[in-house]
């Protein structure tokens, strides 16, 4: 498997779960610690730490220590790989299928 694909995968199994796509969006707003997420969500610490393990896995967070509190952030660069893999289907489907207006005036031509 390429790198890409494997990066995507990741990418694509840490986000499938719904508590991971609400602990990314609200890094999105700014770095925050394990307990302030912890009191965001109703979630327990440990669930809070193993989603953030995922998530860190997938490549999708950064994390810096500040003593005993460890501090995570969303990195800039993380959704990388999905975008460029939904902009390389999204010409496919243009080229292929063309915009909503041809499809419909191809029908309406038929049709006539």
């Amino acid at each position: 498997m390429r790198d890409a694909d494997a990066a995507r995968d990741r990418i694509f199994r840490a986000l499938a779960d719904p508590s991971r796509r609400a602990i990314f969006e609200s890094l999105t707003q700014g770095e925050a610690a394990v307990k302030e997420l912890t009191a965001r969500f109703d979630i327990s610490q440990p669930a809070v730490s193993q989603h953030l393990a995922a998530l860190y896995g997938a490549g999708l967070v950064k994390r810096r220590r500040e003593g005993r509190i460890v501090y995570y952030s969303v990195d800039p660069a993380a959704l990388d790989p999905l975008i460029d893999w939904v902009t390389h289907y999204r010409v496919f489907w243009t080229d292929r299928i063309g915009r909503p207006e041809r499809l419909l005036e191809a029908t309406d031509d038929e049709q006539c």
